[in-house]
């Protein structure tokens, strides 16, 4: 009987299985190392990304930043020249009413002592007042030349008024008149006193009123 000794073969190939398989595993462990190098790769680019996107928006709203800082940075200097431009058209505003608002309230005056004239005053205001107090409305028929000034005059928009009557009646018309007019404001009645006339020996009334003017 011949035997055969199979033993070495059989050791070679579970050799050569163990080889191939110890393979495997490396190739398994190689593909997962290069799959994770490639999932971290692209990760990185990921996030660079999102690093690049953040940069170059910060990159501009630090230019938008930038050019609000110009724009302001004058601003103080634009206040000054606007607060310069306010005084002047204030002061020429003042030296315009100081030039014409005396002639404007000489005028009011002299309608306020023509006969068939009426105070300037808005027409709704003197309707009101024609509702809720009857006795401070002018009375439109009104003989003015019962009453004249003998003087007038001005100080910082105080003014002074006075004259003669021919009665108390017509300096109270008259009072009224200056109280509603648009002209005058903070109406006041002095004490008057009661004179005759040297020439016509009739009884008139010497009176003073003071008020403010608005113009």
């Amino acid at each position: 009987m011949i035997r055969i000794n199979l033993l070495p073969e059989k050791r070679a190939a579970q050799r050569r299985s163990a080889a191939a398989e110890g393979q495997g595993w490396v190739f398994v462990i190689v593909g997962a190392l290069v799959l994770e190098i490639i999932v971290l790769m692209l990760l990185q680019k990921s996030k660079n990304d999102d690093l690049a996107r953040i940069t170059k928006r910060n990159t501009e709203i630090t230019a938008n930043i930038d050019d609000i800082k110009k724009q302001i940075s004058n601003r103080d200097e634009i206040k000054a020249q606007l607060k310069e431009l306010r005084d002047r058209e204030e002061a020429i505003q003042k030296l315009e009413s100081a030039r014409t608002g005396p002639t404007s309230v000489l005028l009011e005056v002299s309608h306020l002592l023509t006969p068939g004239r009426m105070p300037t005053v808005d027409r709704d205001k003197l309707e009101q007042l024609k509702r809720d107090d009857p006795q401070s409305v002018p009375n439109p028929n009104w003989d003015a030349r019962r009453l004249w000034l003998s003087a007038y005059s001005e100080v910082d928009r105080n003014v002074s008024l006075k004259g003669l009557a021919r009665d108390g009646e017509d300096v109270s018309e008259f009072l009224r008149r200056l109280a509603i007019s648009d002209y005058f404001y903070d109406v006041r009645m002095m004490p008057a006193s009661k004179v005759t006339d040297g020439t016509t020996h009739v009884a008139l009334v010497r009176f003073e009123v003071s008020a403010k003017v608005r113009y």
